[in-house]
């Protein structure tokens, strides 16, 4: 198949005018010294602010960036899906609007695939080369470390960090695994890496660099329910098969 670009990167907007524009920034100009064709297509999540105004005024000075506005807010999930499904890329990566892992990462996600030795590769805070410019504080840590421990023990074993926002799929892994999720909230992530698992996929980890956001919207307690929430559904509908087959994908 046929793509437009090399590369799409895919950042999920939600309220985001003071964080967005040095992060499409220094992806921009990191990309544009690459030799790879891309996309930055940044998908806004019903914001009340101007983050839609700012990305298009970007976009008529930065030619490769473009957004695409979906209301009312629905979460982070929707906005991925509908990112990765308008992707034109042969590679989709989706990354944070906090800019909280730099560009110079792309290649350490983006390399593995385009070398055809993986379907998915994850950006990981707990594998071998991780490194951390900025720690998050102590309790956010340990969310982060209970959520995945229960997150392997119930649906995605062996996947050290479900849930860093930096993931690139090859253009079909996208489209088999976005096709079918249905969770529009923070669990979005482990639904699509376990229907990736469900269908053969091949899903690798790989570490990099990380700063936290002390500016981060993550709210330990209220969205440690929603993820265990959301997981119980993900499971149910796993067991119901309304993801319909998920047969492993052909060799």
């Amino acid at each position: 198949m046929t793509h437009s670009f090399d590369i799409s990167i895919v950042i999920p907007a939600y309220n985001e005018e003071q964080r967005i524009e040095s992060t499409i920034r220094s992806i921009d100009a990191f990309m544009a010294g690459s030799a790879l064709s891309y996309e930055i297509l940044v998908v806004d999540d019903g914001s009340a602010d101007d983050t839609v105004g700012l990305v298009r005024r970007l976009g008529e000075e930065l030619s490769q960036v473009a957004c695409i506005a979906t209301r009312p807010n629905r979460g982070k999930g929707h906005a991925v899906r509908v990112g990765m499904l308008a992707a034109r890329g042969a590679v989709r990566l989706m990354c944070d609007a906090d800019g909280s892992i730099p560009a110079e990462e792309i290649p350490t996600v983006v390399n593995p695939i385009r070398l055809g030795e993986t379907d998915i590769a994850i950006g990981s805070r707990y594998s071998d080369g991780a490194s951390f410019a900025r720690r998050q504080p102590w309790y956010r840590r340990a969310w982060s470390r209970l959520a995945n421990r229960v997150v392997q023990r119930t649906l995605v074993g062996g996947i050290r960090d479900t849930q860093c926002g930096f993931k690139a799929f090859t253009a079909e892994a996208a489209g088999e695994v976005f096709t079918r999720t249905l969770i529009d909230g923070w669990a979005f992530d482990l639904e699509a890496l376990a229907l990736a698992r469900r269908m053969g996929l091949v899903v690798t980890e790989h570490g990099v660099s990380w700063s936290d956001d002390p500016r981060s919207k993550i709210n330990p307690i209220r969205d440690a329910i929603k993820v265990v929430r959301e997981l119980l559904v993900i499971r149910a509908n796993l067991r119901a098969g309304v993801y319909g087959r998920l047969e492993p994908a052909a060799a």
